[in-house]
């Protein structure tokens, strides 16, 4: 299913070519956490056109309760974000829990995350507290004593607006031309290039899997489920594997941030809209959120439309963690977007470090439950409601 290709290839090499530049033997720490979830392939693609083999890049784990108690104890911050705070654990785990020490602990700050949505909205700027993450947690690890230092380890977290390709060279040049001495920009305008191909591909690739999931229902007259979260929530021990749960009652699973954009199905789902006016393409979401400035927000509504027209979608799953502040102005136009199409909606709006797996089994039966008794209605009543000609078959 989808959610294994993810995981899958999250540490996979990418198809983007070594650089020119001599193999280098820095073994890079990288937290598996926040927007790394999407964007890792980017780092992936850049560090190996600088000569680092893509096996002396090192993830940490997903987060669990044993990565924080053994590595992150003692070292948290004050934050109520729970994503946020799980990285003490990511970064003890890189700096303790490696058989092979790293020399580099990279933990970038970005800015602004790409999108496919880029042009069609206001900005994709990513979560304040995301951002400055890293400079947060960095600090459980130096306010008494410098402990990457005495690990012989250099931290770097630069700040990068990732949805600016202009820009991120000179952004990331200084920090690493600590890594690589000699560094020159050409190298690293040619090594940018080369991450953002990798990041490409790998997101051509997971459209496709969706776009082929798509095609299975439409053929076999069979509803799917789309998961309406941030990239993070793809992680087990912040989205408590709320989606794989429900894909073991036998539902494909979508998640919003590869959702296919090919063409003919944008022309298929909101041509009709585009020629009345009503939207300026098929990627405008202003009718639904007029303040497009959060690129994972943006993405969210934007997942919800396609929900609303997709026939073969008969239920979506909104995940959130507990009192996140940039998805609780958009509990209201997600459900109601969703929900006047007449798919079925329901949400985890608490998620935090309890694992209540006794409740979530219960809504996840619940779920289910309904999804059995609806979903060929539902994808009926969709189906008749949309054009002719649907180019998924």
């Amino acid at each position: 299913m989808f959610i294994q290709t993810l995981e899958s290839l999250f540490g996979k090499k990418p198809s983007s070519a070594p650089g020119p530049r001599a193999p280098s033997k820095l073994r890079i720490g990288i937290p598996r956490t926040l927007n790394i979830w999407s964007t890792h392939q980017f780092w992936i693609g850049l560090f190996e056109a600088l000569g680092v083999e893509p096996r002396r890049i090192v993830f940490s784990s997903d987060t669990s309760e044993e990565q924080g108690r053994d590595f992150g104890r003692g070292r948290g911050t004050v934050d109520c974000c729970y994503p946020v705070k799980c990285m003490s654990g990511h970064y003890g785990e890189l700096v303790f829990g490696q058989k092979r020490k790293i020399d580099v602990l990279f933990s970038p700050m970005i800015y602004s995350v790409p999108s496919f949505l880029q042009g069609h909205v206001t900005d994709n700027l990513a979560c304040p507290r995301v951002m400055a993450a890293p400079e947060n947690i960095k600090a459980g690890f130096t306010r008494e004593k410098d402990v990457f230092a005495e690990q012989g380890i250099r931290y770097l977290a630069p700040l990068v607006a990732l949805a600016d390709r202009r820009v991120v060279p000179k952004q990331l040049h200084p920090a690493l031309a600590e890594m690589f001495p000699g560094l020159t920009m050409a190298e690293m305008q040619a090594a940018v290039k080369a991450g953002y191909a990798s990041l490409e591909a790998f997101n051509v690739r997971a459209r496709r899997k969706s776009r082929a999931i798509l095609e299975d229902c439409a053929r076999e007259a069979r509803a799917c489920l789309l998961v309406l979260a941030r990239p993070y929530h793809m992680d087990p021990g912040l989205g408590h594997e709320i989606e794989a749960d429900l894909q073991a009652h036998g539902y494909p699973v979508l998640w919003s941030q590869y959702l296919p954009t090919d063409d003919d199905l944008m022309e298929w789902m909101f041509g009709a809209e585009i020629r009345a006016g009503h939207i300026r393409s098929p990627f405008d979401i202003h009718d639904v959120w007029p303040t497009s400035y959060s690129g994972n927000t943006n993405e969210i509504l934007w997942g919800a439309k396609f929900a609303a027209r997709m026939p073969w979608v008969s239920c979506v799953i909104r995940l959130t963690s507990y009192e996140c502040g940039m998805d609780q102005p958009t509990y209201t136009p997600v459900q109601q977007t969703v929900e006047r199409s007449g798919t079925l909606f329901f949400s985890f709006q608490d998620l935090d470090s309890t694992k209540p797996a006794g409740s979530v089994k219960i809504r996840v039966e619940t779920i289910a439950y309904y999804l059995e008794r609806m979903s060929a209605d539902i994808v009926a009543r969709k189906k008749a409601a949309m054009p002719e000609g649907c180019p998924l078959g």
